[in-house]
């Protein structure tokens, strides 16, 4: 079926499911990071940036920066029904978490969370994962960043390219 996508109407985000170690270069220790994705509907524009936990403070840190990066807020938000964006999961009418509440009011977006277990709701996003998987992590993966930082900064150079 043919979904009509609106520029400006709609982000999808989510959290990639595929893990990357990277070494602190203070500790030394082994640290796991995920990708957070959030591709635009209409242009399926692509954000991506390495996180050390899709927490909640991180989740919408991560907005923050995504809707910088595309100057501007799209009408609606689609996330997943991630645990740091939703507090109550429901089918029809899922409790979103305060903070994420309080972002959309202030930057004027409307939360609509994708129905559990319907891929059909968040195709985009879906896909925009599975590219950044295939495009970003695989490229990056023989390679070692020594900070969060040198890692997003290459995550961002490869999702200019």
């Amino acid at each position: 079926m043919w979904q009509v996508r609106v520029a400006g109407e709609k982000l999808f985000v989510d959290f990639s499911g595929e893990k990357r170690s990277d070494v602190n270069a203070t500790t030394g220790e082994v640290v796991e990071v995920e990708l957070f994705v959030a591709v635009l509907g209409a242009s399926n524009d692509t954000y991506a940036e390495a996180f050390a936990t899709p927490r909640a403070a991180d989740f919408i840190a991560a907005h923050v920066r995504a809707f910088a990066y595309f100057d501007g807020v799209t009408e609606m938000t689609v996330p997943d029904q991630l645990q740091s964006g939703v507090a109550r999961s429901c089918r029809y009418e899922p409790g979103i978490q305060r903070t994420y509440g309080e972002l959309a009011r202030h930057d004027g977006t409307a939360i609509v969370a994708a129905r559990p277990y319907k891929a059909r709701d968040k195709a985009k996003i879906e896909l925009g994962v599975r590219v950044a998987q295939r495009w970003i992590l695989a490229r990056l993966r023989n390679e070692t960043s020594l900070s969060l930082g040198s890692l997003n900064r290459q995550v961002a150079e490869l999702c200019a390219e």
